[in-house]
């Protein structure tokens, strides 16, 4: 799947890039329509710990599905925010089952 991603106020280096790739890679074992992924990595100038904003939108026919997470690292965000963005899959995958 090809994810767009955007850093903002920031450099991302490489490494991040690769996990947050793998991580939504894995999101097709539970829904193989997926249009299009965009990422935006956001870091705030505030004072708090957290700080760092994952924001996700992934687009599938006739729908599309954005979770947005603050937390700590960018990897926490990440994490937190593909598991949603699977729960969420594995809801419509089920939604879409019981038409047919």
């Amino acid at each position: 799947m090809k994810v767009n991603m955007q850093s903002v106020n920031f450099n991302a280096d490489q490494r991040l890039l690769d996990f947050i790739q793998n991580r939504m890679d894995k999101l097709e074992q539970y829904y193989d329509k997926v249009i299009q992924s965009d990422v935006f990595l956001k870091v705030e100038n505030t004072s708090g710990k957290e700080n760092k904003i994952f924001e996700a939108k992934l687009m599938v026919p006739g729908d599309s599905f954005v979770v947005k997470k603050v937390c700590k690292t960018f990897e926490e965000g990440a994490d937190s925010a593909i598991n949603s963005l699977e729960r969420q899959l594995k809801k419509r995958k089920q939604k879409l089952r019981s038409y047919l």
